[in-house]
């Protein structure tokens, strides 16, 4: 029996609903059913910061303007190997898919492309564009980050400078992908939202107050907030803190440069205020096919794979996981049991919908 502080929702169930929202927010029906399947996908795969809870703040930020629909990307500079993208303040499920497919075909063609992209709304799971180059047989790299959204604090710091700002590899392998996504913050920004409307509780230490004491209340990010609603960082004074201490830091550092001085678009600061917030993302495309014996990598990467998991657990209960077979557990799980929602999150999506004028789904 479901927790009774979630609902549960079939995935194609809440991929149709997701898609009449969109559809009906002035999105095309093939722009609506990629966003809502990349959301849907994110929590079908556990990453439930970027799923679904997204969607009263995406409606919002379309009616803001911050996001447009039916954005195709601009090429600004074009070097075979390497491009420029700006993708215009384009829903990031429609621009960074555009922007993948572009460096996937080309490093198809000549081994090896980078990607440069700016100027794209929220991008959403990184995952799912190392996912897109993985099925292709290439390696890709991702550095991410968030113009205009201060949101972590630094090493040893009070005070918000880095965006979350995910890093993301994906490697292919014969017997499934090696996927390594995370940002670079304690916990995703969604994970402090999806916590304030009811669901999976901060660790203690996840974020920080101005006077510099740890904690784990999303109040801290936020600010004020009513039981169901809409949730502004600007409203908090506290801050994420960065993972790994010193050595997660770094790498949100490097993400802000790579992902948003060299593309462009522009870091997480400084900012004098707060609006429309952009995504910049450097990506890396390689084909193990052409960098070297192809067979041989694969081979070598997978007796790997297989060496480290074979490791002798601390917990028995607990065995030893290559990067992305979480989430592959979780599919298998959630495409049985649905797709837990927590009851304030989904009510903040129905509210969205009845405001565009749609009917939540039967029986839910």
């Amino acid at each position: 029996m479901a927790e009774p502080d979630y609902v549960y929702i079939p995935e194609a169930e809440l991929e149709g609903f997701v898609t009449r929202i969109f559809t009906a927010s002035g999105c095309a029906p093939h722009e609506a059913a990629r966003i809502s399947n990349h959301l849907v996908g994110a929590n079908l795969a556990g990453h439930d910061s970027h799923g679904v809870v997204r969607v009263p703040r995406y409606v919002e930020w379309q009616r803001a303007g911050h996001v447009l629909a039916g954005q195709s990307v601009e090429i600004v500079t074009d070097g075979g190997s390497f491009v420029l993208l700006d993708g215009k303040f384009g829903f990031g499920q429609t621009v960074a898919e555009q922007a993948t497919r572009l460096g996937i075909e080309r490093a198809l063609a000549q081994g090896a492309c980078i990607v440069g992209l700016r100027n794209a709304g929220h991008i959403g799971r990184t995952g799912d564009y190392a996912e897109m180059a993985t099925a292709e047989g290439l390696i890709s790299i991702h550095f991410v980050n968030v113009a205009g959204s201060v949101l972590v604090a630094p090493f040893g710091g009070a005070e918000r400078r880095f965006s979350t700002a995910p890093f993301c590899v994906g490697v292919p392998l014969p017997e499934g992908p090696v996927i390594l996504d995370f940002a670079t913050s304690f916990v995703a920004e969604g994970k402090v939202l999806v916590a304030s409307n009811g669901g999976k509780a901060l660790p203690e230490n996840a974020l920080i107050t101005a006077d510099g004491k740890m904690s784990g209340d999303p109040h801290t990010l936020y600010g004020d907030y009513p039981p169901v609603g809409p949730r502004n960082p600007s409203n908090g004074t506290g801050a994420i803190r960065a993972f790994g201490d010193h050595k997660g830091s770094g790498l949100a550092f490097i993400c802000e440069l790579l992902a948003g001085a060299l593309t462009g678009g522009g870091c997480s600061g400084p900012i004098t205020e707060r609006g429309r917030i952009a995504n910049g993302m450097l990506s890396i495309y390689l084909s193990p096919a052409h960098f070297a014996d192809e067979a041989a990598f694969h081979q070598a990467a997978q007796d790997y794979v297989a060496w480290v998991k074979s490791c002798r657990p601390a917990d028995p209960e607990a065995p030893i996981m290559a990067p992305g077979d979480p989430e592959n557990e979780r599919r298998a799980q959630r495409r049985v049991t649905g797709l837990p929602l927590p009851r304030e999150a989904w009510q903040g999506i129905l509210d969205t919908a009845a405001s565009l004028g749609i009917n939540g789904p039967d029986g839910v």
